[in-house]
């Protein structure tokens, strides 16, 4: 049995991380801002994080946050694990961060680097974008009369569950560097996802494609978040919407 720190543990991704730990066998520690007895707020760290990170075996750092911080609260808990001897530091990325400058994604390369350059043993895993994360924006979108899409750009959305199995493979194993990127099982454009996605929901949107400006975009139009070549996933899109919505997310 192996005891695993597992940061942002109550989260979208981490809390199946834990799950998937746990079921295998291994003793989970969850922190984050208000898990007890490890709540902690990486961007301040604190005795509590030194208290969290003594005695495990390995770290899966899935906090993050897109308002900011994450550099710091990387260096938080480097600092804690070099004080503490942790062998190993699991980091979870995006596919696209050294492509797209998108200034999330800036700062999830920055804490790459900083990962890279610790001394610490590290494996750091890049996929694409989580089914609900393109779920969310579309709900977002579909607040307006007209659904407005960036012209031009696709995504490969991925299961998450896939993703916690193998950052859960990736943590009882030995640092392993820069692993192979998780991609979706499928590209699709923008149109193709927002249409799955009014059908599953029931509403109805005339669609509209529109041409945005900036490196950013270039970037996403470019296919630069994009892994087609990895393309593991398994889960579809259609799958996610229909163990969301209903069967209906099928047809």
């Amino acid at each position: 049995m192996t005891t695993i720190l597992v940061t942002g543990g109550t989260g979208t991704l981490g809390r199946l991380v834990v799950e998937r730990l746990r079921a295998d066998g291994h003793e989970v520690r969850v922190l984050s801002r208000h898990a007890q007895p490890y709540a902690v707020d990486l961007r301040e760290g604190g005795a509590g994080l030194d208290a969290a990170v003594e005695g495990v075996e390995a770290i899966v750092h899935c906090a993050t946050s897109p308002r900011g911080g994450d550099e710091q609260a990387a260096a938080h808990l480097i600092a804690a694990a070099r004080r503490a001897g942790v062998p190993h530091l699991v980091y979870i990325s995006i596919v696209g961060v050294d492509v797209v400058p998108l200034g999330y994604y800036k700062a999830k390369l920055a804490v790459e680097k900083l990962i890279e350059e610790s001394g610490l043993g590290w494996t750091i895993l890049r996929t694409t974008q989580f089914h609900d994360l393109v779920v969310q924006l579309l709900a977002a979108l579909t607040k307006l009369p007209v659904l407005l899409l960036p012209a031009g750009v696709s995504d490969q959305p991925i299961e998450v569950a896939e993703v916690a199995e193998r950052l859960a493979e990736l943590a009882v194993g030995g640092p392993a560097g820069r692993v192979e990127d998780m991609g979706g099982p499928e590209v699709r454009t923008f149109p193709s996802l927002a249409g799955a996605y009014l059908r599953a929901t029931g509403k109805r949107r005339p669609l509209a494609r529109l041409r945005l400006a900036g490196k950013a975009y270039r970037a996403f139009r470019d296919g630069g978040h994009l892994t087609p070549r990895r393309a593991v996933g398994k889960g579809t899109f259609e799958d996610y919407l229909a163990g969301r919505f209903g069967s209906e997310s099928k047809r």
